[in-house]
């Protein structure tokens, strides 16, 4: 950086340019004579451009020793230099909180996804005003800042078209945002906004849509306009990918490129990796494969006939990966034709954390795990035929996810994968950085360690700014994060990150001075079902491991037992480090998702009147008509031979819907693909107005047992029939309520071919209720 005055950035924003000019009573009188704009950026502050690829394990780019083709990261690292002792918290929300404002994620609120937040302040699901993303000072200094793609930082109550807008990414200090505030969307029918607007995606998934290719475009569009209209303002851009998260959706011709390519299985895939990965000089010659967990299956114990679905499982994820790869090398290729290249910071981040096990034994709609519903292969396998066999794995009629075995793989050499704090496989993740101005390219990998929240202090030391001490009046708590610049061109330089705790879900480590102690906690997230015994743990009866990575790279060799001083150090610096970033209580992330679900976040609403054409009510902030007690009361006017969708909750992967087709009125309950209940009225309805009412009761006690449907039209009995199994917990993370159509993903194959399939008649309202 060229050297220029210091700027004063202890508080934001800046005060207002004053006037330079003296009025008279005249002007005549007066002087008229401008101050200049003041400048707070050096003039070779540079661009910034952070990549973050969702659910990525370290394993899986070629470039890395893995498979999946991957040529941009591929490009950035030759460019630059990586990094391959960069980590993540093990979790989505957690990592991207961490990563935008520099603190540790339970430091500001999020010890686990803002979905299941609770009212202690290490996982409330805000994050704290006295903890500014990057964004905003950035912002405040002259950069432009925008953001795209998956958010999911935003209270899960708060992401409505009615606000409040505070906690979305254009209230936290980015000028302009375009993607879903969720964890997750569908690739071909997502829920989007744009800045603080509910918007539909530019095409349908028969026009070719897809989400990594809408935001890439968008970035695109962003860029040339930046040029066109800012030319003298440096950027800042975050893109994350809602890639490789579920549902894994790419088109045919991705996936095909791997045809037969993991035919061979998980097991194999990891030897061939943790290979190639020291053949390529990713990961040290001593380091060791670490072995398949006792609960995690091998694949030679899939029988014969289910091995073409999880194969092609991998394949479908491996076409996702580089169809990724190739939009992020789209949006530097312009960065490039731009001009911007010689002075754009380029931080490609693979992975907020490792591959994702939460597929479990592979599934064809992956929130079936989530509502802890049990399924056998089998039964995904003859649904897939019906919807067209195994070519329709990664396309819109189906959420697919793959088996574990495949995150285990993808973690490689690492034991754990996402959501495991204890171990590397959750938190190890590729980062590739290139800064042509500044960064001389050089292949040999970075090995110092650090995190996640060490990119701001970075970023802050690159551009010069000081953090500020006061933001938008608000004093600001200390950056976490140690600054990583010293590495870029010194390959060998002391690591100067010394402690990092880790912890999602009881899942916790802390590092050390080169050791790392953790224990595993209650829960293996490819387990299916609920362990009886984690209603009665504690983390003081958890067992520990302790590891010297300076001499086991890939926590190979548990020594807990030859070194008990260090274990219990360590496991006394743990408490330290939660108290001091309010990770506690332990495992304090389970509280709604295991001991207390009916304290889930929900509305607290148990009483709504919508207007009939009202749309794109998230999921989570809609009523709960698949799950609670409920009466639905629609006054509508129905012509002869009504037509079209009355309400839909949630998406072709599992949900909710009310339809009439020639004055035939059905009700269907999709529960993720797998089971469909449908009822249908014997007769048309009459054409006027009528008032039809659904009520939805359970037939016991039990939150996960049948329910029973009653309909009638002017109070005469017109349908009745059992739900045997409903969804629990959600249909869907970022599909909607709509009324009166069915935008996003249609509920019902029924009217797929015809959606939105909006209603012919009038809807004028629908009254909603639970019921004790």
């Amino acid at each position: 950086m060229s050297t220029s005055q210091p700027v004063d950035g202890s508080i934001l924003p800046f005060p207002a340019k004053p006037s330079g000019s003296k009025a008279g009573t005249t002007m005549q009188e007066s002087t008229y004579s401008p101050l200049p704009d003041p400048k707070y950026l050096p003039d070779d502050a540079p661009n910034i451009l952070v990549v973050l690829i969702d659910d990525a394990g370290p394993a899986l780019p070629d470039c890395l020793g893995g498979d999946v083709h991957t040529p941009t990261l591929q490009a950035v690292k030759d460019a630059g230099v990586g990094f391959n002792r960069f980590h993540t918290t093990a979790m989505c929300s957690p990592t991207r909180a961490s990563l935008l404002t520099g603190r540790n994620h339970t430091f500001v609120g999020n010890g686990q996804i803002t979905e299941l937040t609770n009212d202690w302040d290490g996982y409330s699901g805000k994050i704290p005003k006295s903890c500014a993303m990057q964004a905003d000072v950035l912002r405040n200094y002259g950069y432009a800042t925008a953001a795209w793609g998956k958010w999911h930082n935003t209270p899960a109550t708060e992401i409505t078209a009615a606000g409040p807008f505070e906690n979305w990414p254009t209230g936290l200090g980015f000028e302009y945002f375009y993607g879903f505030l969720a964890g997750e969307a569908s690739q071909y029918e997502p829920h989007l906004v744009r800045n603080t607007t509910v918007v539909m995606p530019p095409s349908t998934p028969e026009e070719g849509y897809h989400i990594s290719e809408d935001l890439a475009n968008d970035a695109i569009n962003w860029l040339q306009t930046h040029k066109a209209l800012r030319p003298d303002k440096p950027f800042y851009m975050y893109w994350a990918s809602g890639a490789l998260h579920g549902p894994h959706h790419v088109n045919k011709e991705w996936a095909d490129k791997y045809k037969g390519k993991f035919d061979d299985g998980w097991d194999a895939y990891r030897e061939r990796a943790f290979k190639n990965a020291k053949a390529k000089g990713w990961i040290p010659e001593n380091a060791q494969l670490t072995p398949r967990h006792p609960r995690m299956a091998a694949w030679d114990s899939i029988p014969d006939h289910q091995k073409p679905f999880q194969s092609r499982l991998m394949e479908v994820l491996a076409g996702f990966g580089e169809h990724t790869d190739h939009q992020v090398g789209r949006i530097l290729s312009e960065v490039e034709r731009l001009g911007y290249e010689e002075n754009t910071l380029v931080v490609y981040i693979w992975g907020d954390n490792g591959s994702s096990g939460e597929g479990q034994d592979g599934t064809i709609s992956e929130l079936l795990a989530q509502n802890s519903i049990g399924t056998e292969i089998d039964e995904h396998i003859k649904v897939l035929d019906e919807l067209g066999g195994l070519d329709a794995l990664g396309s819109p009629l189906v959420d697919n996810m793959y088996h574990a075995g495949w995150a285990w793989a993808g973690s490689t050499p690492y034991q754990g994968l996402k959501l495991m704090g204890s171990y590397l496989g959750g938190t190890r993740n590729p980062m590739a950085i290139k800064w042509p101005k500044g960064i001389k390219p050089d292949p040999k990998p970075r090995s110092q360690f650090h995190h996640c929240n060490d990119l701001v202090p970075t970023i802050y030391e690159l551009v010069g700014i000081t953090p500020p001490k006061t933001v938008n009046g608000v004093t600001q708590d200390p950056i976490h994060g140690t600054s990583f610049a010293y590495a870029f061109n010194a390959p060998d330089a002391p690591g100067q990150l010394t402690t990092q705790f880790f912890d999602i879900f009881g899942s916790r480590s802390i590092y050390h001075e080169g050791w790392m102690a953790g224990a595993v906690g209650p829960r293996l997230p490819w387990v299916k079902g609920v362990d009886p015994d984690i209603l009665t743990w504690s983390p003081n009866t958890d067992e520990w491991e302790l590891y010297n990575l300076e001499e086991d790279w890939s926590q190979s060799r548990n020594i807990a037992d030859q070194h008990p001083e260090k274990l219990q150090a360590l496991k006394n610096l743990f408490l330290v480090e939660s108290a001091k970033y309010k990770n506690l209580p332990i495992g304090g992330g389970l509280w709604t998702t295991i001991f207390h679900p009916e304290m889930k976040v929900a509305p607290v609403a148990t009483s709504w009147v919508l207007p009939g054409t009202i749309t794109r009510i998230p999921e989570g902030c809609a009523p709960r008509l698949g799950a609670l007690n409920n009466r639905v009361v629609l006054d509508m006017e129905t012509p002869e031979h009504a037509s079209g969708v009355l309400y839909k909750l949630g998406a072709n992967s599992g949900g909710l819907t009310a339809f009439m087709d020639e004055g035939i009125l059905t009700y269907e309950y999709n529960l993720f693909l797998i089971e469909r209940t449908k009822l249908s009225s014997a007769q048309p309805l009459p054409a006027g107005r009528h008032k039809l009412e659904i009520v939805t009761q359970h037939t016991d006690d039990n939150p996960r047992g049948p329910l029973s449907i009653k309909c009638t039209l002017n109070g005469n009995r017109l349908l009745e029939g059992i739900v045997p199994r409903p969804a629990a917990l959600l249909f869907t993370a970022n599909d909607c309520l709509d009324v009166g159509q069915a935008l996003g993903s249609p509920v019902s194959l029924d009217y797929r071919e015809r959606a939105p399939f909006k209603f012919n008649g009038t809807i004028h309202t629908m009254q909603v209720e639970y019921l004790k």
